[in-house]
């Protein structure tokens, strides 16, 4: 019995083969990604001012956070795929398949982030949230903060890929965790340094309605240009990402409406951007794979997962247990140098692991039948896949972990 991890251990080896690189690359990628996003549990702990402040602006928040992630994921995704292929180059002209991403990329984040602040502002109204910020504050936030932080997490977007390039790395296996923790730490602050530009007479509603034009018409533009990867990237993402908007504000308007369940333990909170983010990570680290090798032929989409996807979902479930463990140990740590009131480390691993878990699998299977719906019907899976994603997580991980912390009676 004293060899059973040991034999344990060399199965998995065998079984997993090449893919023993896929996981030390993906748990590295997922370490940052766990790193990043505890802060911003630790931001967004520390800014509840902020939250009572801006009534609704909670709502805003999870569809913000997953919209970097979901549209430079899709970009990781991508250009994953062009390195694969051999198609891809760093170069600054717009017709190059870098150019067409990085243009779809402002034009996606601008367009989809004016089209969040009116879901938001209409969601928390329709759902009786009573006194809430007004349009052109949710105007000027998500514009505002959401081509700040879309502007960082390109430059961190191309350095990536320039660097799998460099290095040999997967790009499968590093874009979709960094760019997701690069999103969810730099997009919180952002949205708070936006906020400081609401609720000024007269110049808040000029400015929301100067920002929602530009956007408007960056989109539009976009989608009718002449370059053909461009346009067929914004015409394929904008309904899906719009879809995976309407999700993740869903999964907002459940945390404003339960945020009163985390004051008796302010440390879950914390754990809510992690636990989000990671979930998604996992699931993305899967589908970018499994978007790779329906390209390259060497997955069929079929209704049953093949060898190589089951394989493919198999690394997502060997990463995901160890990272849900360690971030169950980081949030509890660091709630406590925060003197943050916790319900101890042993509950905390367990809604870690129980919230993050059930909810990857569930993203496993969307993120697989999404990609390969989209490509039967001849669209990009690169396009579809990371989005539906992260917005599916951002609202199952949010409803795993509520659901979590109920049946174990925390709330």
């Amino acid at each position: 019995m004293r060899f059973l991890p040991s034999r344990v251990g060399a199965r998995l080896r065998a079984f997993l083969g090449p893919d023993i690189a896929s996981v030390r690359q993906g748990f590295a990628a997922l370490v940052i990604c766990a790193a990043a996003d505890l802060v911003a549990g630790v931001t967004l702990g520390r800014v509840t001012h902020t939250l009572d402040a801006l009534p609704g602006l909670l709502v805003l928040v999870p569809a913000a956070i997953g919209l970097r992630g979901n549209i430079f994921g899709a970009v990781g995704s991508r250009l994953g795929t062009a390195i694969h292929s051999g198609t891809f180059s760093l170069s600054r002209r717009r017709d190059t398949v870098l150019g067409q991403n990085v243009l779809a990329s402002l034009a996606l984040s601008l367009g989809v982030s004016a089209a969040l602040a009116v879901l938001a502002r209409t969601v928390a109204v329709a759902f009786g949230l009573g006194r809430t910020i007004s349009i052109a504050d949710f105007m000027v936030v998500s514009v505002l903060g959401g081509l700040l932080a879309s502007l960082i997490v390109l430059l961190l977007t191309i350095g990536v890929a320039a660097a799998t390039v460099r290095f040999g790395w997967d790009m499968d296996n590093a874009a979709g965790p960094v760019v997701t923790a690069a999103g969810d730490l730099v997009t919180l602050p952002s949205l708070v340094i936006a906020t400081n530009a609401v609720s000024i007479h007269v110049v808040t509603p000029v400015a929301a309605t100067v920002l929602g034009i530009l956007s408007l018409f960056a989109l539009i533009a976009a989608g009718r240009t002449r370059y053909e990867a461009l346009r067929r990237i914004v015409r394929e993402s904008t309904p899906v990402l719009l879809m995976a908007a309407s999700l993740s504000i869903v999964a907002g308007l459940t945390l404003e409406k339960r945020l009163s369940g985390f004051r008796r333990y302010p440390a879950l909170l914390v754990l809510v951007p992690p636990l989000l983010s990671l979930t998604g990570a996992v699931a993305e680290i899967v589908a970018s794979r499994i978007s790779s090798k329906l390209h390259l032929g060497v997955v069929a989409p079929t209704a049953v997962p093949q060898r190589a996807a089951r394989n493919d979902f198999l690394l997502g479930v060997v990463l995901g247990v160890p990272i849900f463990a360690v971030l169950a140990g980081a949030v509890d740590g660091a709630a406590a140098a925060l003197d943050l009131a916790g319900p101890g480390g042993l509950r905390m691993l367990e809604v870690s692991m129980i919230a993050g878990l059930t909810a990857t699998a569930l993203a496993l299977g969307i993120g697989y039948y999404a990609s390969i719906a989209a490509f039967r019907m001849g669209l990009d899976p690169d396009n579809h896949g990371i989005p539906i994603i992260s917005s599916s997580t951002d609202l199952l991980a949010t409803i795993s972990l509520i659901v979590t912390i109920a049946a174990l009676g925390l709330t």
